[in-house]
């Protein structure tokens, strides 16, 4: 799926690193700094997941409400 940003991932690439992350902070074999920057790294994930996941909210509510308002003009 093409993105105006040529340097973002997919949300779905996104959700597979957060994975990666997870499974390596579980594992119990990073050094802390390691763990640490690997834990910040997720955050910055999460965060952008739940950016994309709003915005595409908002887009189908917004063509939602034109739906709606497009078969509200039919019936008239």
């Amino acid at each position: 799926m093409p993105t105006s940003n040529k340097n973002s991932k997919s949300i779905e690439a996104k959700l597979i690193e957060l994975e990666e992350i997870l499974e390596d902070l579980e594992s119990g074999k990073l050094e802390l700094d390691d763990a640490l920057k690997k834990f910040e790294k997720g955050i910055k994930l999460s965060r952008e997941c739940q950016q994309t996941l709003e915005k595409a909210e908002l887009k189908i509510q917004v063509l939602m409400e034109e739906e709606l308002k497009d078969s509200d003009e039919t019936l008239t």
